[in-house]
This record gives C-alpha cells, structure tokens and sequence, in this order.
C-alpha cells in the first residue's frame, strides 16, 4: 500500500512511539495524584507540554486536549463576542459556529477567491466593532493554501477581538504567526499519535471552560490526562524541530516530482502561496470513485476525511467556485516525511494510467 493521505493523519513516528510505549506496558500512574509514580507521570506530562509549546508562538500556555476538534470548540465556545471566520475552514470551526448562531450570536462567513484565499479587504470590512473573535486556518486541511494569518490577526487586534488560528496542517511546519491568540494543534497530523491535541492561549487569555470537573489543566480544562499520549505528542513535536530542514527538503523533492507527472492537471487553489505536502488537483470528468476504485493499492482522499461518507462534494472546492462536476472531479494527494520518492512515482503512474482509461484522458 502506497500511503499518500498525510493530511488525514501521518504515519506514526517510531520516536513517538518509543516514547509512549513505558506508559501503556509497565507505568499506570494518574499524572493528578500526588504520590511518587503520580508526580513522574506528571513530569512526563510536563517535558511533552514544553515540547509541543515550544512550536508555538512566545508568551501563551498550552493546554492538552482530545484532539483539535475539542480545542476548536473549546476556542469558539468559550469566547464572547461575534465571529468572523472563512467559508473554507475544516468542519469542526464552521459547525461549531452554526452551533453558536443558532443560540444567538452574530456569524459572519467570509468568502474566499478562487484560489482558496480571503480578501483582506473584504475582511477587514467585517471585522468591526462588536467581533470578539476571527477564526482561521494557518494551512487548509483539503487544498493546502496559507491563509494570511498575521494580517487577519491584526484586523481581529484592531477591533478588540482574539485571533484562533487552526494549525493543525502547519503546525511544525513553518511559523504559527505571533499575533494569534488561541492556537489549535493536533498530534496525528506530525506523527504523533491519535486522540490527542491541544489548544494553546496567550497570557491574559481567558476561556469558559467547555468540559467541567476538576479544571486539571491550567486553562481549564476538565479530565485525566494520558501520560502515554502526551510523551508521544511530545517526542512527535521534537522531531519537527529536529527534522524540519531535512522534511522540508524532501517535500519540496516530491511536490516537484508530483506536479511534472500530473502537469495535465489543474491544481485546485493557489499554486504559490501553500504548503507543498498538499497537492489538490482536477481533471474535467474524471469519475473519482471509479479511480479509487481502480487505485486500491493506493491511498488518496476525494477530500476531507472528516466528511468522507456524507455524500457531498467538497464545501472547500465549491467555495472556490467550482461546479459540482468540478468538485467531484478533484483529488487530494498528501505526502511528507516517510514518503519515498519511488514510491509517489509508483503511486502517481498508478493514478495517471488509471484516469486515461476513462475516456482517453492522458
């Protein structure tokens, strides 16, 4: 099986996984207690906490969560105000603030153009007065282009508002801007492993709490953390900084190869302002499930993991503008760190070879 579905999740690090491995053979401590085995969970707690901060802007504290979707809700929720955040943001902001508008505060869904991005413009004629919040993503989960974070963040500063920025596709990878206020992240997505995030928050920051019942992390959120998951989120993030020449490097080598085999193809969204482990791309009439189909030793997504099963084409790709055809005509490659470049030249031929028996397409 060539994986090629890093925006989904990434492989497990071995790292990360070496580091959790004591925890879930041999130490069972609660890191809460005040007994000896407790205060070494929590100290392994603590060194991950430091690790998985130090990817982050200066000045804030992170706090652990079950993942990104809870540090987002927890973000929105927990804030006051109005909300202004983009058409093209992962489900777990645009449902959470549906949720919102539906018990009364003010939404304001920016569009974006057709190449994913938001006019700054438009933007900042939204962001006004009565904002409390501006949230966005740092790197699209389905297209992969970089929003300008740090120019929204000053307009949500300017109107008295806290800019949440969803990292969770870029997290490690290049700079979370230092404007932003309430950072989530997510360990599965570098390769660390699943059921763990957290939600970073500036000093001065305060949240609602969204969990209650025994406010254990200092931000205040509710419930025992995973000693286990915590050291791998830990090691996984260490890595990021170790490794971040070396993994830019080797997805810059398979964007290239990537983009020369496919340069038929339209690529869905901005071709310059992205991260290049995400290659969205389009041909006109490809029946996408009949690829799969005929790719299973492949794995590539149609879009968004989180929406795989509902039947609908992508919110992020009809928001660009495109048809529905367009949309469902479209696939999502993603690719990093243990991507070999024989195998995305396999798995690439694969799909090329596949899409050209569908009515002479080359």
């Amino acid at each position: 099986m060539i994986y090629l579905d890093y925006q989904a999740t990434t492989p497990l690090a071995p790292e990360a996984l070496a580091a959790m491995l004591p925890w879930l053979e041999s130490q069972h401590a609660n890191p809460h207690s005040p007994h000896r085995p407790g205060r070494a969970a929590r100290a392994t707690v603590e060194v991950a906490r430091d690790a998985v901060a130090a990817l982050a802007p200066a000045g804030g504290a992170l706090s652990f969560t079950s993942g990104a979707t809870e540090a987002l809700n927890w973000a929105i929720k927990g804030t006051g105000g109005a909300i202004v955040t983009l058409a093209t943001e992962h489900a777990a902001v645009l449902d959470t603030v549906a949720a919102e508008a539906a018990r009364g505060r003010q939404v304001t869904v920016l569009p974006v153009g057709d190449d994913g991005l938001v006019d700054l413009d438009r933007a900042a004629a939204a962001i006004g007065p009565g904002v409390g919040l501006v949230a966005a993503m740092l790197v699209n989960n389905e297209i992969g282009v970089l929003q300008p974070i740090a120019a929204l963040a000053e307009l949500a500063h300017a109107a008295g508002a806290l800019m949440l920025c969803d990292a969770v596709q870029g997290y490690g990878r290049m700079p979370v801007p230092p404007g932003c206020d309430l950072v989530a992240v997510s360990a599965h997505k570098l390769h660390g492993p699943k059921g763990i995030g957290g939600l970073w928050v500036r000093d001065g920051v305060t949240l609602a709490p969204l969990i209650h019942g025994g406010g254990q992390e200092a931000a205040g959120r509710s419930g025992t953390l995973s000693p286990a998951l915590c050291a791998g989120f830990g090691a996984a993030a260490r890595l990021m900084t170790e490794r971040a020449a070396a993994d830019a490097a080797h997805v810059d080598r398979l964007w290239a190869i990537a983009t020369a085999t496919l340069a038929g193809w339209d690529v869905n969204g901005s071709a310059t302002r992205r991260y290049r482990g995400n290659l969205n791309v389009r041909r006109d009439g490809l029946d996408v499930a009949r690829l799969m189909s005929d790719c299973r030793d492949l794995a590539f997504s149609a879009g968004s993991a989180c929406a795989s099963g509902s039947g609908r084409s992508s919110h992020v790709l009809r928001a660009l503008g495109m048809t529905e055809a367009q949309a469902r005509s479209s696939i999502r490659l993603g690719f990093g760190r243990y991507t070999g470049e024989d195998a995305l030249r396999d798995g690439l031929a694969a799909i090329v070879a596949a899409a050209a028996r569908q009515g002479g397409m080359a």
